[in-house]
């Protein structure tokens, strides 16, 4: 959630965040409403109980004959201050849910807008052409027999898939150069639980708009993750964490999205897919060193797409397309020749102190006292580059070449050959 000092003091700001966001304004004004109503219930209840103190000596002080009429007093008094601890309760619970609704104050240099309404900050190679009729991914997978899709359907529905062979086998090795890739940036690789408990899940940002994304299991009340970010966000969570050094990790995990309101978007192919792998990056920096370390994920994905030898742009998502946690995000979007469009690979966020303000990830000031620490993710590796790099290095005769970084994951593997229709 924001600050609430913020939230109070320049509640203008907050508001024209919001409506940069194209969110309701309004939901400020409600939150000003909950944190006044809250901070006087807290006022009343330390009144009454400073009032229950100060009467417990006296009674301690009374002599006997006047003890029973003070006790009687006394127990009154208690349950004035029991009441007013449950308007508390209630007032708190109010403020939570009033501050929920508000996003993370955006970033001034974000654009306005809506989704199309990015603003392209670079670009990296060519919008790759062929002088032969080019291949979709699809055709390409199931002539080099990659994956199938039609068991994946009939195993489990729409949108899963097997991999299988050599694109079981390319996928690993785009997972392991990314580890590699991250390893060598000083990440420290952690494969993370892909269930977790519903307040880590709220913390994150992920039950605010994208709840309907989440898959549910009501009977453990427990949540399958559409990203190891959220577990990630989760490891500090109740903590004063070190931050003299950046604390950098990544996370290992497969990933499940309900994909809600896709229908009839991307249906052919695996681009959109209720469950893959991913390899994510995590930050948990101080909040000064956020905007350096979001340059430094950002710089750090380009260089693996370029040794994946793709043609890609960099976007800065537009506010009304910003998820509820994210200040500002960065897109990577790969060219995708089938389509004749960009499509994104990889995201990083700055989420500043957003996620641990909600999960109570602190770090100590030079003052000794603590603070909430600012958190970054980025997307370092998934089984959606399958799609760019078979479509962007297939050759005429339906063979596809295998960027030089990948090969030695490979086995030296160099071309990757069709081998018919798969059986």
């Amino acid at each position: 959630m924001i600050d609430p000092q913020l939230l109070r003091e320049q509640p203008d700001l907050v508001k024209a965040s919001q409506e940069r966001r194209g969110d309701p304004v309004s939901y400020v004004d409600e939150a000003l409403e909950a944190e006044r109503a809250r901070r006087a219930a807290i006022t009343e209840f330390e009144r009454l109980r400073a009032e229950q103190n100060a009467h417990g000596k006296l009674v301690g002080a009374a002599a006997k004959e006047d003890r029973p009429a003070l006790i009687e007093q006394g127990k009154a008094l208690a349950a004035g201050v029991k009441e007013a601890q449950a308007r508390v309760t209630e007032a708190e619970a109010a403020f939570d849910a009033a501050v929920s609704r508000l996003g993370n104050l955006v970033h001034p240099d974000v654009p306005a807008g809506e989704e199309a309404n990015f603003v392209t900050l670079s670009t990296h190679g060519e919008e790759r052409a062929f002088d032969f009729e080019a291949r979709d991914h699809v055709e390409l997978g199931e002539s080099l027999q990659a994956f199938d899709i039609v068991r994946g359907a009939k195993v489990a529905g729409s949108r899963f898939y097997y991999l299988t062979g050599i694109g079981m086998r390319l996928e690993l090795a785009i997972m392991l150069m990314g580890l590699d890739q991250v390893l060598a940036d000083g990440f420290t690789p952690l494969t993370t639980p892909t269930l977790v408990r519903p307040e880590i899940m709220r913390g994150t940002g992920f039950l605010g708009e994208h709840a309907d994304e989440v898959y549910h299991l009501p009977a453990d009340d427990l949540y399958l993750t559409g990203t190891s970010e959220v577990a990630l966000a989760g490891f500090h969570a109740d903590e004063i964490v070190d931050l003299e050094q950046p604390r950098r990790y990544a996370g290992w995990s497969t990933c499940y999205r309900r994909e809600a309101g896709s229908a009839g978007r991307d249906t052919r192919g695996i681009l959109r897919v209720h469950q893959f792998n991913k390899l994510e990056m995590f930050s948990y920096v101080k909040p000064d060193e956020a905007e350096a370390e979001h340059d430094r994920m950002r710089a750090l994905q380009e260089r693996m797409l370029q040794a994946c030898e793709l043609d890609y742009r960099v976007i800065d998502v537009a506010a009304g397309d910003l998820g509820s946690s994210a200040a500002r995000k960065f897109d990577i979007e790969a060219w995708i020749p089938s389509q004749q469009q960009y499509r994104e690979l990889t995201s990083t966020s700055n989420c500043t102190t957003f996620q641990a303000r909600r999960l109570g990830t602190r770090y100590r000031t030079e003052t000794g006292r603590t603070a909430p620490a600012a958190t970054l993710n980025g997307t370092a590796a998934t089984t959606r580059w399958l799609v760019a790099i078979l479509e962007t290095h297939q050759q005429a005769d339906g063979s596809v070449r295998v960027p030089a970084a990948l090969q030695p994951y490979l086995g030296g593997i160099g071309v990757i050959e069709p081998v018919g229709a798969s059986a």
